[in-house]
């Protein structure tokens, strides 16, 4: 993942990868096998999907720089299928030889721009490094919801008005029973007070 600052370059490039990913007349993009490339492009190209308003599908790969899609989309525009799969590592730069090097700035700039969530699943396996980690199945799903489906954030809000349903309910059950004892106490000792005075009669 090479981190370029060069604008003019990013400019013409985001214009290509926008144009390539697009759907033409299409209210969704659909991303099945995106390798990544310079984070710049991506930046570029995922500010004019913003813009655009059409959601995104993630339908297979998507690594690397294409990873930024996370941060630069709002969430209620994606959706990924269980063939997504989303991978993340630290950012390079080719150096004088040509051989890869890791590129703190754009490793930051990657940081900075995932949503705190997708930070703590990057700090919970391993974190940005030269080896790439991904993020499917459930886990993913966790974060993005799946195509065809609520919101992954409906989802959690449903899950924590469910719990608190149970709560409440649980609270009356345990006041219903607490009435029921001690009312089923009262009787005992109204009842033994009365055999008692009865007694104290013969």
């Amino acid at each position: 993942m090479r981190f370029r600052s060069t604008l003019l370059c990013a400019v013409v490039a985001a214009s290509t990868a926008a144009a390539a990913m697009a759907t033409p007349a299409s209210a969704t993009m659909r991303i099945a096998e995106d390798r990544g490339g310079q984070i710049g492009h991506y930046l570029q190209a995922f500010a004019m999907l913003r813009s655009s308003g059409e959601k995104v599908m993630i339908d297979g790969n998507c690594l690397s720089a294409c990873t930024l899609v996370l941060g630069l989309i709002p969430r209620s525009r994606i959706c990924a299928t269980p063939r997504a799969r989303f991978g993340f590592h630290a950012a390079w730069m080719p150096d004088a030889d040509g051989a890869p090097v890791t590129s703190q700035l754009g490793t930051q700039a990657l940081w900075n721009i995932y949503p705190s969530d997708v930070r703590r699943w990057i700090n919970r396996n391993g974190g940005l490094s030269r080896k790439m980690i991904y993020l499917q199945g459930n886990a993913m799903h966790s974060l993005v919801s799946e195509c065809g489906s609520k919101p992954a954030q409906t989802r959690r809000a449903d899950a924590a008005t469910k719990r608190q349903v149970e709560r409440r309910a649980d609270r009356r059950f345990e006041r219903q029973i607490s009435k029921r004892v001690a009312s089923s106490t009262t009787r005992r000792a109204v009842r033994y007070s009365a055999i008692s005075t009865a007694n104290d009669r013969r």
